[in-house]
């Protein structure tokens, strides 16, 4: 019997690492035949003071997560991969994605960078990818 993922779920936040995920979970998804679900999480904690003095921080966020998220697509469809959804959540990306995301998505499996773009927190509390690991439901993917 020959298992296939289904539903894969690629973690990006624009790091060097979460671009090797996302060619990862391209030659998975095509190899599978599988949907593609591009996550983008903007942790609202780390502009989350400074957004009462700069009401537009937020805005910012959300389109920087939809520009990333727009380039990743468009590299998925050039190279034939027609089944893509988007996802942009606030939050903290340790909980959305292997809880929240992860569950609308039914994946299967979640691929993720190794390290991505805050060392300090990964230093004081763990990364991110460890999280995903330590509470996803499905199978998990990290991408060194």
């Amino acid at each position: 019997m020959k298992f296939e993922y289904k539903n894969i779920l690629v973690a990006i936040d624009g790091s060097d690492a979460s671009e090797k995920a996302f060619k990862k979970s391209v030659e998975i998804v095509k190899r599978n035949n599988a949907h593609l679900i591009i996550a983008h999480v903007i942790d609202f904690r780390s502009f989350a003071y400074a957004e009462s003095y700069d009401g537009t921080l937020s805005e910012q966020a959300e389109e920087y997560a939809k520009d990333l998220i727009d380039s990743y697509v468009e590299n998925a469809k050039e190279v034939g991969i027609t089944d893509i959804s988007r996802c942009i959540e606030y939050g903290s990306p340790k909980v959305k994605i292997a809880k929240d995301i992860a569950e609308t998505f039914h994946a299967d499996l979640i691929i993720c960078g190794a390290t991505g773009m805050n060392a300090v927190e990964r230093f004081l509390i763990g990364s991110v990818s460890e999280s995903i690991t330590r509470h996803a439901s499905c199978d998990v993917l990290v991408v060194r």
